[in-house]
């Protein structure tokens, strides 16, 4: 009788072996050259705002306020980074409706240190959390340029944080959080020309509409005090860039390789046909305009980055400089209002040019990565819509909120603490004793 039960019982053996060998292989694992990667990335996205963004912005404005401009990119990091922790990673990207995420991942609920995120390219689900989270950093602080010299601190802190609730949780989730807007399918937005570029570029210039200009505005020259402070800052930006394209692949392989490439490309691309308008228009090509140019052709490429070629990375930084040029210039001194760094110009129209050609860029004959069966035509109607939708649902809300921040605490400081300057007004300190 042991005879006769001992194969059975090797077999039995051998056949659990089997499937806890078998399960063990199929248990996720991280890739430790991804995640390095994307802890590379994270850092250079945050590298962005503090202190790329700081410094670009801070280099414009005039010396009265230089401190004031530090004070709110660094304020709006420490607190988008509580709300992303809180509630806004889970509203962002668990799940939950179409519009908005659940609360499922409130507080890194539920989230363990050997969690997986499921990208194809198995990082750690912490990395992705900390990596969105730059991203949740630097949209609202990209909006501080336009509205800078004269928003009160308090009214600008309620702003971005309700604004970053309201309008980026919902659009990120959207669009990359499995959500759905409008019923599209398929929007093509690599790193965030929807996401980031359109939504702070419109709540922007719906800020300025609803405040009004500088005193002063446009008879009175507002020159930037240091223009080296803000070409350092747009060095940061650039390199900085490389972690927020190139990252948002979550791998690091040729397509991260191709996404850095066409950054670099797109910001030169974009500089050069800025300095060409202006050798055209007022003959002399700025340190300025280059600087702002790049900055043009970064926003542009964002969208794009992961699905285009060369090709496409030429035309959209060329068309980007001399739009967001356009823009910036002719445009916003025929309607006078005062978007002081630019934010609508660059930013908006930027992210507005990146998100509709990648439509056409992303074709294989045009060099992208798009599949056989690709149709511009469609894609092109999807990327049309989904920036219109994103558009018309951030200037509602971003006037709306503005509209109750001014009816309760006030946007605007007076007339003495705006020619006071907003360092001595709001912070009580200045960076210059001179």
């Amino acid at each position: 009788m042991k005879r006769l039960l001992l194969p059975l019982y090797l077999l039995l053996l051998s056949t659990s072996q089997g499937l806890s060998q078998e399960g063990a292989a199929a248990a996720p694992t991280i890739d430790s050259g991804n995640t390095a990667w994307i802890i590379v990335a994270t850092a250079l996205v945050l590298f962005m705002t503090i202190p790329g963004l700081s410094m670009f912005y801070a280099g414009l404005v005039r010396k009265k306020n230089v401190l004031s401009v530090f004070m709110h990119c660094f304020v709006i990091t420490c607190v988008m980074s509580i709300v992303w922790l809180v509630f806004g990673y889970s509203a962002a990207f668990a799940e939950g409706g179409k519009f908005i995420g659940g609360m499922g991942k409130a507080m890194l609920s539920g989230i363990g240190t050997g969690d997986v995120y499921d990208s194809g390219h198995s990082i750690p689900e912490l990395i992705f959390f900390a990596f969105q989270m730059t991203f949740f950093i630097i949209t609202p602080a990209l909006m501080v340029g336009a509205f800078v010299e004269r928003i009160r601190f308090s009214a600008m802190l309620v702003f971005v944080t309700v604004w970053a609730i309201l309008v980026y949780l919902p659009v990120c989730h959207m669009v990359w959080g499995g959500g759905s807007m409008l019923g599209l399918e398929g929007i093509m937005d690599h790193a965030g020309g929807i996401v980031v570029h359109i939504t702070a570029g419109v709540g922007a210039l719906v800020a300025v509409i609803v405040l009004g200009p500088r005193t002063g505005y446009p008879s009175h020259p507002m020159a930037p005090h240091n223009l080296p402070v803000c070409v350092a800052g747009t060095g940061m930006l650039w390199v900085g860039w490389f972690g927020f394209n190139a990252g948002s692949g979550l791998g690091a392989d040729v397509n991260a390789a191709m996404t850095l490439i066409v950054t670099h490309i797109s910001a030169s691309t974009g500089a050069l046909i800025w300095i060409v308008m202006e050798w055209f228009t007022v003959k002399k090509p700025s340190m300025l305009g280059i600087a702002t140019g790049s900055i043009a052709g970064l926003a542009a490429i964002t969208p794009a980055s992961g699905a285009v070629g060369p090709i496409g990375a030429l035309c959209i930084g060329g068309t980007s400089g001399f739009l967001c040029w356009l823009a910036s210039t002719k445009i916003k001194q025929k309607f006078g209002y005062d978007d002081s760094l630019d934010v609508f110009g660059v930013h908006g129209v930027g992210g507005a040019v990146g998100t509709i050609l990648v439509a056409v860029f992303a074709a294989a004959s045009f060099g992208g990565n798009a599949d056989a069966d690709y149709s511009i035509g469609s894609q092109l109607t999807t990327q049309l819509l989904a920036a219109l939708y994103t558009a018309v649902y951030t200037a509602i809300v971003s006037f709306i909120i503005l509209k109750l921040i001014d009816a309760t605490i006030g946007l605007r400081v007076n007339e003495r603490e705006e020619s006071e300057g907003l360092d001595i007004a709001d912070h009580g300190e200045t960076g210059y004793n001179d």
